[in-house]
């Protein structure tokens, strides 16, 4: 479905390893291709993904992002993919053996932490997920610690309908209070060592950009 993807997003300007990661997508059921290229062409800039950079897809959910991802940074790059539930974590390695995508490397990941090895990232994409957080600051934190100085971190998400105010985790998930809004974000992000750079609303969703000092 993304394999043609790549031509939109792949750019010059990037200088060292980008790693990038989502933690799954709740609302996947109802995002139309389209709507999944208008994120990734947004993520893809904000973070200089090329070929050749290091991936985190985290909460890879069916994989749809661990394989467009693997379509950017090509065969010389690599994409760790983690998952919390192990059927979809075999049907990504799976289906990475089927396709022979080698930079593909599956991983568990747990409930607040990244699982993946210190400062391994150059940034870090979380997509439609950090409102399932139960402890945002235990998992803002192993975040902080996966990213190399310098690394960057953007959150995708979207605020509770109606103009709710958004719950205190771990119920952001529940009911009309579903979802968080960019000011819990950037206050719960920076509290644990992050720089904010910019914060995008033009688009569906929001998109929070942050940096690691």
């Amino acid at each position: 479905m993304f394999g043609r993807f790549v031509g939109c997003v792949r750019f010059a300007g990037f200088v060292g390893c980008a790693a990038v990661v989502a933690l799954g997508c709740d609302l996947s059921a109802q995002l139309g291709n389209g709507e999944f290229e208008a994120d990734m062409a947004r993520l893809v800039p904000a973070l200089g993904i090329r070929e050749g950079a290091t991936v985190a897809d985290v909460g890879a959910g069916g994989g749809e992002l661990t394989f467009a991802l693997a379509d950017v940074v090509g065969r010389s790059g690599r994409v760790y993919s983690t998952e919390i539930e192990s059927d979809r974590l075999a049907r990504i390695r799976r289906s990475a053996d089927e396709r022979g995508l080698s930079q593909i490397t599956a991983i568990e990941a747990g409930a607040a932490s990244t699982n993946l090895p210190p400062a391994c990232c150059d940034a870090i994409v979380v997509r439609f997920v950090y409102h399932h957080f139960d402890d945002p600051a235990a998992m803002n934190k192993s975040l902080l610690a996966s990213l190399k100085p310098g690394g960057r971190l953007a959150v995708i998400d979207f605020a509770p309908s109606r103009g709710r105010k958004t719950a205190a985790a771990p119920h952001r998930d529940d009911g009309g209070s579903h979802g968080v809004d960019a000011n819990t974000v950037v206050a719960e992000v920076t509290a644990a060592g992050f720089e904010r750079v910019e914060v995008d609303t033009q688009a569906r969703g929001f998109m929070a950009v942050f940096r690691k000092p």
